[in-house]
């Protein structure tokens, strides 16, 4: 596996990959690599010739009151974990090599980003948008794989694609949990013991509600909110949403809705963590 650092570098790489007739694939990740993340890349491979993984924990997206001084951070591992799951690159590119001093070009998506995540977080998805950008310009790939935890981001990913004329196929691969339920982030390291077990409350709360829609019925989503809400909230957690939305779209739910995204945020500790399902309607 190549280790790659410098921008230029990678993208002589991937010109002479395509040269070649290679179907390359990237996998975009902010490191401190877990089981969800190697699900991704497991799914790039099957389908690439060139595997490329990044691995850059992405300044811009985060706000100045944020972790970004303490998200985590595990090089050594990361590195042999996308070796072992089969990466032909890691591209681990500095902040300095990413961004200009002066940087003035921004992408935002203003519609799809505008809830969820995006309401409390503002300059998240431009972060988001402008560095996924400026990876596919840089690793030049034929697809890229991104995870459903990350259900709006995946969404606003693909909308910039399609806006934006990216030559990239958006594939989704499937939200991955922990033994306990517990969907798998880097954060999940910031809990401890207690906290752990308190957050359960989450995924417990999403999945309560899957076995209970029919007898709620999705008309009545305020009632599914309130108690997702209860619940999490009755384990020590700070709600930040709970938001039940069409999946493809993120507008309210309408007659013409196939599917809902129920999704969640909430802290626990220094911990904020997402939380999502998908349920197919019976149109």
């Amino acid at each position: 596996m190549k280790i790659i650092k410098k921008i230029s570098d990678m993208q002589e790489f991937s010109r002479q990959a395509r040269l070649d007739g290679k179907r390359i694939g990237v996998v975009p990740t902010m490191g401190f690599l877990h089981s969800g993340h190697t699900s991704l890349i497991d799914r790039a491979r099957a389908e690439a010739d060139v595997l490329i993984v990044t691995l850059f924990v992405n300044p811009a997206q985060f706000a100045p009151n944020e972790d970004l001084d303490t998200y985590p951070k595990d090089f050594k591992r990361d590195r042999e974990l996308c070796e072992a799951h089969g990466a032909d690159v890691l591209f681990a590119p500095t902040p300095d090599e990413m961004y200009y001093p002066d940087q003035s070009v921004w992408i935002n998506e203003e519609k799809l980003s505008q809830k969820l995540c995006g309401a409390g977080r503002p300059v998240f998805f431009r972060g988001v948008c402008t560095v996924v950008a400026k990876l596919f310009n840089i690793t030049l790939p034929d697809f890229a794989v991104f995870g459903q935890k990350d259900a709006q981001q995946a969404l606003i990913i693909k909308r910039m694609v399609r806006d934006l004329n990216f030559p990239v196929e958006i594939i989704i691969g499937s939200l991955v949990r922990e033994a306990n339920g517990m969907a798998m982030s880097s954060r999940n390291r910031y809990l401890d013991n207690e906290q752990r077990r308190n957050a359960l409350a989450i995924s417990e709360a999403l999945h309560q509600v899957e076995k209970d829609i029919v007898t709620f019925h999705i008309h009545n989503k305020e009632k599914i909110m309130i108690a997702i809400s209860k619940q999490i909230s009755s384990a020590g957690g700070e709600v930040d949403y709970v938001s039940i939305y069409d999946a493809e779209t993120l507008d309210d739910i309408s007659d013409k809705s196939k599917r809902i995204l129920i999704a969640c945020a909430a802290t626990f500790g220094k911990a904020r963590l997402i939380d999502n399902v998908v349920l197919d309607l019976n149109n």
